[in-house]
């Protein structure tokens, strides 16, 4: 549950054209048709060095829901530019978004050195960490990332989480409450559900009800709480939900 409700990658709708500027522009979600996409992948393929005419067929195959067949294209464009940072922070990610953290961090990394300073990529790299257990390299991610944009949502959410994956469910919920009280935070239901989660589980039960009640119905939130306390109620819980220990 925890690790579900853990990862704002910001990935989501930004595959996008790599152009002459320094960051990667949003292309269009709307699903292309399977012609288009076969024209798409026949223009890649016939120059397969031409970064935005592979990023143009990876969106399309997205849009239709294609991600493992994306992610190759991905793969192949970063082998074709491999000195192309920003094609390279794109691919690890997108390999953050589908679960492949083990995989993703090199590439991340590599991103990193080559000059790619997006937060998107300092913020994947710590939930890449987070997922490997690599609590303190996550949030040096994190800091780095909320150096450069110090209300960025995403990243605050993230800093959390990875202290509520450690098991500091406290410092969690500080982190939490601050990206709560900005204004911004109203467009993110996801900040509260995340609190909600980390008071829940701390055995406040009619607070996290509260809260989560503000973006979930009624008949939600019940089921939710119901299976956080029967979670909470098992032996053993927290070694499940993570291999630190609960701090004060």
């Amino acid at each position: 549950m925890l690790a579900a409700a853990v990862i704002l990658t910001g990935c989501n709708k930004t595959t996008g054209q790599l152009g002459s500027s320094s960051s990667l522009s949003t292309a269009s979600t709307t699903p292309v048709s399977l012609e288009a996409l076969a024209d798409l992948g026949d223009k890649w393929q016939a120059n397969p060095k031409d970064v935005n005419k592979g990023l143009a067929y990876a969106n399309g195959l997205e849009s239709l829901g294609q991600k493992d067949e994306a992610l190759s294209v991905y793969k192949k464009i970063a082998e074709e530019d491999p000195s192309n940072a920003k094609v390279a922070g794109l691919y690890g990610r997108k390999l953050v978004a589908a679960g492949k953290t083990e995989q993703a961090i090199p590439i991340l990394e590599g991103a990193e050195r080559g000059g790619d300073t997006d937060w998107r990529v300092m913020s994947a790299l710590g939930s890449a960490y987070d997922q490997q257990g690599l609590y303190k390299k996550a949030r040096e991610q994190y800091s780095r990332a909320l150096a450069s944009d110090p209300q960025n949502l995403v990243v605050m959410n993230n800093l959390a989480m990875s202290y509520a994956l450690e098991g500091n469910l406290k410092q969690a919920e500080t982190e939490l409450q601050a990206a709560d009280a900005l204004p911004r935070s109203k467009s993110e239901p996801r900040i509260r559900q995340n609190l909600a989660l980390v008071i829940g589980l701390q055995g406040r039960f009619d607070e996290a009800t509260k809260l989560a009640q503000e973006d979930l119905p009624p008949e939600q939130v019940q089921e939710n709480m119901a299976y956080l306390k029967k979670m909470l109620s098992q032996p053993n819980t927290w070694q499940q939900i993570s291999d630190g220990n609960v701090k004060g």
